[in-house]
This record gives structure tokens, C-alpha cells and sequence, in this order.
């Protein structure tokens, strides 16, 4: 009889998850929220199903009707419109701003994210940017402007809820905004924005924020990023046309093939000034918190749908007179990709917390959260990001073959995963931004105090060598970073290693401190979690080694 492989099935993804679940006892405590989880859990399995089965239906620009007109209309998936109503429903965005939890509201939001988004072909790409853009609107002080948006971008009702876009990618590149192209002219009340905006996700939003370069009236604009200011488009009139904006082309993407994403020509273009005709950069600071959690957040969504599917295959995949997981080389991988996923989780979900403090934590607490996550957030974005893609590519290659078919649905995992370290700045960008959010003062001795905190309740013997772990490795990171403060081509030449090693180390301290509380408390998962503190201690936290310079310039 022919032999055909069982696929991998998804269970319940909140039930099934090795440390959401503790987390949410620890971090939120509330019986309403696990069931909102639970069910979420449900609906991330029916939804992965349509997933499959929709996943060649991309994104479609229709540029012109029958009879000549330009329409520069983007088609999309069902499941993609779909996406949009369950996410209204279940408060992918509205959870996170809604009093009932306080500061614990952004956690309750995050962990349905990460149940259900990986279900969701990538929709939280406008969910992220939405929420960002709220978050922004709200620290902008502009009462007009948050009576007419922010309930909308934080609604539960689908009829109402709009999404967010956020243009700030030109040709001059993402990263580097100082060189932005795009000008602003005002026009009677208004102003007018003409430029190319070369990689603008979610472009079947209703609205966008965006940044352009006023013209002041004696025709001159300002220069570098302290000349650019913030903007709000609504994208259509009342009819449902594009506002004077051209959609040049859909961009042919390696992953996140779902989400339209545009390249657009900006026409005169009616926007609204969100602050000052100036410090636009600044005021978007708000959104890249939210933006950089958001990512991290579906970093380890992405580790954790991957090792779902291969923990799974492991338990039906039969070969050489043995299934896969009761092999002990393919144990050891899947234990080493779940330590990842761990400490992974637990730095993404401190960024929450800090997220809900910043908003609703005491004046103590906002000011503490402040100080910490002007580091730890780019630092849990860079991190995770690189995780992801890492964990991604080792959960499809332990499904053998049939990991590297599209049909299986197993590729799109990791390629969904590359955008993780890109979006919102690359590694290296992020690193930099490490570098000087440390030298702002008062931003390494709340990284030191992070860790310390984490660290010195340990009482369970089996934690003491990964607690130490962390310890030894801050000291190594901060004995490095000190010395080479007076060399800044070694100070740049090793930006990414010191980063990944913050990174990692608080990671691990997380994680040890999680471990410690779900023993201290009787919770199940308390022995897995303190293998995963062992597992990631032994795969090492410390990335300080130096590159010889010299050597470097030779080889680049």
C-alpha cells in the first residue's frame, strides 16, 4: 500500500503554547483574558486552514477601468478582508486601549496578536502601523485630530474601524529620513504633498501618516530631518478615489506577499499637519515604540507557529524504525530552537509591559519604563528579528523536504520572517540607535538594574549558572563598551554584537526570573521553563568577540 506522510496539524494556540499561558497568569491574572485567548487560540487553527487554501491569491492593481479611466484600484484576498473584520471583532488594536486593565491592557493585546496574526497572512502589518499611528495622534496633543481618527483606528466595530499606512520610505532609502523628498505646499488652508513615497505598506488603508518637507513662503524648505514634519492623509474622497495619488506599481516582495504594498506618486496630494511645520521626526517617535513592538511581538509568533508545526510533524514522522522526536539528535534541535523561542518571548513581552506602563504605569513607573525602553525596545526589535528568521529556517529544514515545498504552506513562514529584521530598521540601524540611546544617559544603568532585578530572587539551584550567565555577560558587554567609547570606528565596527549581547542577556535574565516565579508559584511549566533558561545559558549570550579591523577592511 503506498505510504503518504501525515501533514502537521495546529492545535489550540494559546493552549498549546509552553509559556503564554504562565504569562498571562503572572503579567494579567484575568479569567476573562484567557478565555478571549482561548477562543483566539480556536479561530488561529480555523483561520491557518484558509490560510492554505488562499495563499496564492495575491494581491491585484487594477490601474484602469474598461472605458479608459484611471482607477488604481487594489484587489485582495478574502481572507485578507476577512482578516480586517476579525481583527475590529477581537481587538487586535482596541484591547490595547481599552481602561478596564490599565497598563495590563497592551499585554492582554499583544498575546492576542501573537495567537492569531500568524493566521492572518500578515495582516498585522496594518494593525501595527494603525496602532502606531493612534499612539502618535494621541501624544500630539491635536484635539481635533484625535476626536476625528483615534476612535476610529481603536474601534471593535468593523463598519467603523479604519487602518492606518505609515509613508516614510522614499528612493533616498528608509532608514535615513533626513533625505526625504517629498515637499508639502500649502494651498488656501491646506497643504498639498508632491513626491514618490517607493514602499508604502497597507495601501488599501483609509488613512496614512506621513513625513514632507514644508515650502516655507519665500519658496526655500528646511533641511535634514529637522525640516521634515508629520502629516495625515485621508487616502479617498467620498466616493472611494484615490486623493491625486498614483499607484505606480505593487511591489514583488520575497515574503508578506499578502499585504498590498505600493510604490505611489503623490500628486497634490490634500494633507493635514499633525505638530509643527518641523521636528516631524520626532513626532513620529511615539509610533516606532509601538512599530518596534509590534515586530518583536511577531518575531516570536512567527518562532512559535514554526515550532508548532514541527513539534507536530516530530510526533507523526516516522523514519529509520523511530518517530522523529523520539530521535536524540532531532530532540536536541527542537530543544535549542524552544530555548530561543523562550527568552525570545520573554523580551518582547517586557517590551509590552513597558509599552502599557509608558501609557498608564505612575508617574514613577512611566518615568522607570522610560529610561529602560529607550534601549530594551530597539534592542528586543534587532534581536527577535534575527531570531526569527533563524528559528523559521531550522522549523521547516526539521520537516525534511516537504518543509521546502509551497504548498505545504512551511516556506512562508520563513519568508514572511526576513521582513522581521528589515522593517523598522535593519540590525545595524538598530544597533547604532543602541549606541546612542546609551549615550543619552541613565539608559545602561536601567539595562544593569533590568537584569539585577531579574536575577538576584533566584532560590532554585538549577538557575543559578544561567542568572550568572546574564550577570557576567552585561559586565563583559559594559567593560567593552566603556573602552571602546574612545575608538568610534570600534565603537561602530562592533555595534551589532554588543546590541545582540544586551539582547540575549536580557533575554536570558527574563527568562531566568520568569522560571524562578513559575516554580516559586507551583505553575506546571515551571521545569520547562527553567530547561529553557539552562538550554539558552548553554547556547551561549555573550557576542562581544571582536573582529580585527583591519581584517575587516580588507574583506568589505
Amino acid at each position: 500500500m503506498a505510504f503518504f506522510q501525515e501533514p502537521p496539524r495546529l492545535g489550540n494556540q494559546f493552549d498549546d503554547d509552553p509559556l503564554l499561558p504562565s504569562w498571562i497568569d503572572r503579567h494579567v491574572g484575568d479569567a476573562a483574558v484567557v478565555e478571549d485567548l482561548r477562543h483566539a487560540g480556536d479561530l488561529a487553527v480555523e483561520y491557518y486552514g484558509k490560510q492554505l487554501l488562499d495563499r496564492e491569491n495575491e494581491p491585484v492593481l487594477v490601474q484602469w477601468d474598461a472605458w479608459g479611466h484611471r482607477v488604481d484600484r487594489i484587489e485582495v484576498s478574502p481572507l485578507w478582508r476577512e482578516a480586517q473584520v476579525l481583527a475590529a471583532r477581537h481587538g487586535l488594536v482596541a484591547a490595547g486601549y481599552e481602561p478596564r486593565l490599565g497598563a495590563r491592557a497592551r499585554t492582554h493585546q499583544f498575546a492576542l496578536v501573537h495567537v492569531l496574526g500568524p493566521s492572518l497572512d500578515v495582516y498585522s502589518c496594518p494593525l501595527a502601523m494603525t496602532d502606531g499611528a493612534a499612539r502618535t495622534l494621541l501624544a500630539s496633543g491635536e484635539r481635533a485630530l484625535i476626536e476625528r481618527y483615534v476612535p476610529r483606528l481603536t474601534s471593535r466595530d468593523p463598519a467603523t474601524m479604519w487602518t492606518s499606512g505609515q509613508w516614510m520610505t522614499e528612493r533616498t532609502g528608509g532608514s535615513d529620513v533626513s533625505q526625504s523628498e517629498t515637499i508639502a505646499r500649502r494651498d488656501g488652508d491646506g497643504w498639498r504633498l508632491y513626491g514618490t513615497k517607493w514602499f508604502t505598506s497597507a495601501t488599501t488603508s483609509e488613512m496614512a501618516l506621513t513625513l514632507a518637507r514644508p515650502v516655507r513662503d519665500d519658496g526655500t524648505t528646511g533641511d535634514g530631518s529637522r525640516g521634515l514634519a508629520l502629516f495625515l492623509v485621508e487616502l479617498r474622497d467620498a466616493d472611494g478615489r484615490l486623493r491625486d495619488i498614483q499607484v505606480n506599481r505593487l511591489k514583488d516582495k520575497l515574503g508578506t506577499r499578502k499585504v498590498p504594498t505600493a510604490e505611489l506618486t503623490l500628486a497634490g496630494t490634500p494633507a493635514t499637519l499633525v505638530g509643527n511645520a518641523s521636528d516631524g521626526v520626532r513626532a513620529i517617535t511615539p509610533m516606532l515604540s509601538v512599530t518596534r513592538t509590534w515586530n518583536a511581538t511577531s518575531a516570536t509568533s512567527a518562532m512559535r507557529r514554526g515550532l508548532a508545526l514541527a513539534r507536530d510533524y516530530a510526533r507523526r514522522r516516522r523514519a529509520f524504525g523511530a518517530l522523529l522526536v523520539d530521535k536524540a539528535l532531532h530532540a536536541d534541535t527542537l530543544a535549542a530552537l524552544e530555548a530561543e523561542y523562550a527568552g525570545a518571548f520573554c523580551l518582547a513581552f517586557r517590551s509590552v509591559e513597558l509599552l502599557g506602563l509608558l501609557e498608564h504605569g505612575s508617574a514613577d513607573a512611566r518615568d522607570s519604563a522610560e529610561r529602560l525602553s529607550r534601549a530594551l525596545i530597539p534592542i528586543a526589535k534587532l534581536t527577535t528579528g534575527k531570531q526569527a528568521v533563524a528559528v523559521a529556517s531550522e522549523a521547516i529544514e526539521s520537516c525534511g523536504g516537504a518543509g521546502y515545498i509551497e504548498d505545504t504552506g512551511l516556506p512562508r513562514i520563513l519568508a514572511d520572517a526576513q521582513v522581521l529584521p528589515i522593517w523598522e530598521g535593519t540590525t545595524n540601524v538598530l544597533s547604532l540607535d543602541t549606541l546612542r540611546a546609551l549615550g543619552k544617559g541613565g539608559a545602561l544603568e536601567a539595562l544593569h538594574a533590568e537584569v539585577e532585578r531579574c536575577v538576584a530572587g533566584v532560590t532554585d539551584p538549577g538557575l543559578a549558572a544561567p542568572a550568572e550567565a546574564a550577570r557576567t555577560a552585561l559586565r563583559c558587554a559594559t567593560a567593552w563598551v566603556t573602552d571602546a567609547m574612545s575608538r568610534p570606528d570600534r565603537l561602530e565596527a562592533g555595534a551589532r554584537r554588543f546590541a545582540m549581547t544586551l539582547g540575549r542577556t536580557l533575554e536570558l535574565a527574563l527568562l531566568v526570573d520568569h522560571a524562578q516565579w513559575c516554580l516559586a508559584s507551583g505553575h506546571a511549566s515551571g521545569p520547562r521553563m527553567a530547561a529553557a533558561a539552562r538550554r539558552l545559558a548553554f547556547a551561549g549570550v555573550d557576542q562581544i568577540a571582536e573582529a580585527a579591523l583591519d581584517d575587516t577592511k580588507l574583506l568589505a
